[in-house]
């Protein structure tokens, strides 16, 4: 679906506390971003927030970076963490959003960021297999991933090929399958789940949420 161009949504950006407006420059020094030493979580693909605006202001224990490709979208998830945190009277120290293509995510992490996890809910499934690459499960985009995680990757999907074909993707680039369920909200998966707007939709609809834990070992 295309976007509709909102040209208030750069200036809105450019103007907010916690959107980093040149995040290559941080490359290497998130942790220097953030007042204290809590690990680092990263959103890939947070389009319109529904995710990040709930695991952010829920867990202060934890510093969160959200990246989307649209300004468009980017300013609906600035908007959504705004509020969310404006409901609970908190502040929004632990929280960073930018725009970049994660195709170019090695220009703002390196080895000295230690993201100690990777959250891609529902992300473009790409089905074409000229188009396969682009996705933020493939091998490619896992090595990147690969430099600069400490940790996990939380991936969910309603897309079955996509799914499956990940399993391969990460067994290429030397990820470890810690969990994986083809029905997420019918499994033993004792984690706090947070709805997106996507996941919301997909079980309006009757499809199941697959989702899978992999450990970069």
């Amino acid at each position: 679906m295309r976007i509709r161009c909102k040209p208030w949504a750069k200036p809105e950006l450019d103007a907010c506390d916690f959107c980093i407006n040149e995040p290559d420059k941080l490359k290497g020094k998130w942790k220097n971003e953030f007042a204290d030493n809590k690990p680092i979580y990263l959103e890939l693909g947070c389009g319109k927030g529904g995710f990040i605006s709930q695991v952010a202001p829920d867990n202060l224990d934890v510093n969160f970076i959200a990246v989307d490709i649209k300004n468009e979208m980017l300013v609906l998830a600035k908007r959504k963490l705004e509020q969310a945190y404006h409901e609970k009277n908190l502040d929004m120290d632990n929280v960073r959003i930018f725009i970049k293509n994660i195709e170019q995510i090695e220009n703002v992490f390196d080895e000295n960021d230690s993201i100690k996890r990777i959250y891609i809910n529902f992300c473009n499934p790409w089905p074409k297999s000229k188009h396969k690459k682009r996705r933020l499960t493939h091998f490619r985009q896992l090595m990147k991933y690969r430099t600069f995680l400490k940790g996990d990757i939380y991936f969910k999907t309603d897309d079955d090929e996509l799914f499956e074909e990940s399993f391969e993707y990460f067994e290429q680039s030397g990820y470890k399958i810690k969990y994986k369920t083809y029905d997420l909200h019918e499994s033993d998966y004792n984690g706090k789940n947070y709805l997106t707007e996507h996941e919301k939709m997909f079980m309006e609809q009757g499809k199941k949420i697959k989702f899978l834990i992999a450990e970069a070992v």
